[in-house]
């Protein structure tokens, strides 16, 4: 008999990244099907009532597109069907992402301007308010805001956004990417004047990665008419002429059997409930951080500003000194749990609980007792008793 140690994990991997999350037993059944043609009536079917039930989701009656692509396909189809070279656009700035974004737009010919901001603490919506009521000519032609910034794990509040620019009386349209946000916490496209919402299939809807989501109001879908940036595949025109799908080249059949299950599942429980169950599995795992921190030595929350902190994931800030690479690794290769790391210029100073999608009560005190092992196990400094905060949080 072979004396050596297997030292693969064994069981179920407990999945804590804040995305792409756990996909249910439920939704896997249902891609697990033939494929059929996508011209078919029966299919036709499946994918009207899905677009339907992702406007109910983003609580929006406007225009509704499917790309076969992840969250940046949609944010470079948004650039490229609302914008000509030259054009200028504000970026409030976020985060990791919402640099990403900007980053894009100048690839494609965009002048981008920045609302900077204080990663842990979130924009001050008066520089917003101050910058557009500066430009009198009417020269930023958008908003491009994140929702729900996923490196940080804050929530830029839209509505806010949406007053600074009807108090500043803009014409500025208003884009959003709700790609951590969509299914887990509340979003209201058209009561909170979004004019793009970018959604993604591999977060809060429970689904692969591949999928991307664009919702675009009369006034996008009038502005993209004068676009002169180059595009095809992710052109809205000619996605708009190829009814009753609405794809560029082949339907990717298998989401859609995938987003029917996941549409199923969230109506079943309530939006309200889902976002409340989020919102409970939030604030536990906030309780599980401030116990850790409870002696200033120890992980703290990266977030400063508490209304702002997000119900999808929590970004936590390591000791002083301390890298959170040696901790992710003893949880993933020791014990198969995996954890979110930091982006960009916060690589190795953070590590990040997604809590999105299909997750309970139990799946979540599993990765924080596992959390407080992994960093037992790699000589990270905390105080014990987060697992216990969080069992109070969800007790009470």
């Amino acid at each position: 008999m072979n004396a050596s140690v297997n030292t693969k994990p064994r069981g179920r991997q407990f999945f804590n990244n804040p995305g792409p999350t756990n996909i249910p037993d439920r939704i896997l059944r249902a891609m697990d099907r033939p494929v059929m043609d996508f011209m078919a009536p029966e299919f036709l079917e499946i994918q009207r009532a899905c677009m339907a039930g992702v406007k109910r989701v983003l609580k929006t009656d406007q225009t509704l597109f499917a790309h076969a692509s992840t969250g940046h396909g949609a944010w470079e189809a948004a650039v490229a069907n609302l914008f000509s070279p030259g054009d200028t656009v504000l970026v409030v700035e976020t985060g990791y992402f919402s640099l990403s974004w900007k980053e894009m737009a100048e690839t494609l010919g965009i002048k981008v301007e920045t609302v900077a901001a204080d990663w842990r603490k979130g924009v001050d919506i008066a520089k917003v308010a101050e910058r557009l009521s500066q430009d009198k000519a009417h020269e930023i032609k958008a908003i491009l805001a994140v929702h729900n910034e996923t490196a940080t794990g804050l929530v830029l509040p839209l509505p806010e956004i949406r007053r600074a620019l009807d108090d500043a009386k803009h014409p500025a349209l208003l884009l959003s990417d709700t790609i951590s946000s969509l299914g887990s916490m509340e979003y209201k496209m058209d009561a909170w004047g979004i004019d793009v919402t970018i959604g993604g299939s591999q977060k809060g809807l429970m689904l692969p990665t591949g999928m991307a989501i664009t919702g675009v109001s009369a006034k996008a879908m009038e502005a993209s008419r004068k676009s002169k940036l180059p595009k095809y595949y992710f052109s809205w025109e000619l996605m708009e002429a190829r009814k009753p799908q609405r794809f560029i080249g082949t339907v990717p059949v298998h989401f859609f059997f995938g987003l029917q299950e996941s549409l199923k599942m969230l109506e079943e429980e309530g939006l309200d409930s889902v976002f409340a169950r989020h919102a409970r599995l939030a604030e536990a795992t906030r309780a599980a951080v401030r116990a850790w921190g409870a002696d200033g030595k120890g992980p703290t929350l990266y977030g400063q500003t508490p209304d702002r902190l997000s119900n999808s994931v929590t970004t936590v800030l390591m000791p002083e000194g301390v890298s959170s690479d040696g901790m992710r690794k003893a949880a993933l290769e020791r014990f198969n749990l995996s954890l979110g790391g930091g982006l960009g210029p916060l690589m190795g100073k953070v590590f990040r609980i997604g809590h999105m999608g299909d997750l309970n009560e139990p799946m979540l005190l599993g990765c924080l007792a596992t959390t407080e092992l992994a960093m037992k196990t790699a000589g990270v400094p905390f105080c014990p008793g987060g697992v216990d905060a969080a069992i109070q949080s969800l007790a009470g």
